[in-house]
């Protein structure tokens, strides 16, 4: 196996590297200090030809320029918070706001957008990058200074492993993702709607105008959320259901994992190149999202950037949980260790 850097880009006079990640079989995952962003997962179809996964740009500037979350770590709570507050031992908490009323993945300057300091792994198992950063008390209008450590393996079982750590000197609340985009075609013309997935999840968190959590949890038997069998997301995009159309056709939902030891909790095929990811992670639920608000605004490698050009499976507990009954809780305590890890295996049919 192979670790390897360059210079991506300057920052404020900070270099910003790319790590590349490479394994026996030359399945690679490269990755920034910036966002700690993954910009490429290079993994091959069922004949051996190898393709760009996941979608990201090729420059700095173009992270920097437009804000769709291509590969980023996003917190210190991903998803968004309605109203922009939350109440943790008898205190409101009033947070800096990113979209209307609402706060988005952790805020305006959140994970995605900070230089994180990088360290290099390398065993006789794996390789990989530990990111690490400080976010201090009142970040975003979150409580307590924040350690947090995010670590990136990729091994020969084609596993790329992403594992969150922290600790906070104070009670506060914490629930990371990563927010890469998958397209297994490798052709970000082609869209993921031919694409299958398939869940262990028999409940989906229903949304109102704005996207945020009614509180709900809605059965899926019966309607286009029901992924306990393999189904295409075109499903989501062509419905009428009411929680298809109100996020603009198609889905961008938070599904309540029901995990079974050893099996996947998600596993999304391109039956045309053969591709498969599988997920498996230790959080609560996963948010699915087709690109539904991708609009052509920005391009990859000169191609406009389209709708449902990529798919989501991002890991974490049950959004806005701070402000719902039954949802969970993404409260750490003073000195607690928070500790969660996510898996993607490549594989083919």
């Amino acid at each position: 196996m192979k670790l390897s850097e360059r210079k991506f880009g300057e920052l404020e006079g900070q270099v910003v590297t790319e790590f590349c990640l490479e394994n026996d079989h030359g399945v690679r995952v490269r990755a920034l200090d910036y966002g700690g962003i993954v910009t490429e997962t290079w993994v091959p179809d069922a004949k051996g030809d190898f393709v760009n996964v996941s979608l990201g740009f090729a420059t700095l500037d173009e992270y920097l320029a437009h804000s769709p979350y291509f590969g980023a770590l996003v917190g210190r709570v991903a998803g968004r918070i309605g109203d922009a507050r939350f109440e943790l031992d008898g205190k409101t908490y009033q947070l800096e706001k990113n979209e209307g009323e609402n706060i988005l993945h952790g805020g305006p300057d959140n994970f995605s957008k900070r230089m994180w300091d990088a360290e290099r792994l390398e065993t006789a198992d794996e390789i990989g990058v530990v990111f690490s950063l400080t976010s201090p008390d009142g970040d975003n209008g979150f409580p307590g200074n924040l350690d947090v450590r995010v670590t990136y393996t990729l091994n020969n079982a084609n596993e790329w492993r992403i594992k969150y750590e922290a600790k906070s000197d104070a009670a506060t609340v914490f629930n990371p993702t990563n927010h890469v985009y998958f397209n297994l075609t490798g052709d970000v013309e082609k869209l993921v709607l031919d694409q299958e997935l398939q869940m262990r999840s028999s409940r989906f968190v229903a949304l109102d105008a704005a996207s945020i959590p009614t509180g709900e949890l809605v059965d899926v038997t019966g309607t286009v959320f029901d992924f306990r069998e393999p189904r295409a997301l075109r499903d989501g995009a062509t419905s009428e259901h009411p929680q298809n159309v109100i996020i603009k056709n198609g889905y961008d939902h938070a599904f309540v994992l029901e995990h079974e030891a050893g099996e996947p909790d998600a596993r999304l095929v391109d039956p045309d190149s053969g591709r498969v990811v599988e997920m498996r992670t230790d959080c609560d639920s996963v948010v699915v999202y087709t690109g539904n608000q991708l609009s052509g605004k920005f391009a990859i490698d000169g191609v406009a950037v389209p709708k449902y050009a990529g798919v989501t499976m991002e890991t974490q507990g049950l959004p806005d949980s701070m402000n719902h009954e039954g949802f969970g809780s993404a409260v750490i305590q003073k000195d607690e260790l928070f500790e969660s890890e996510t898996v993607f295996t490549f594989k083919t049919l």
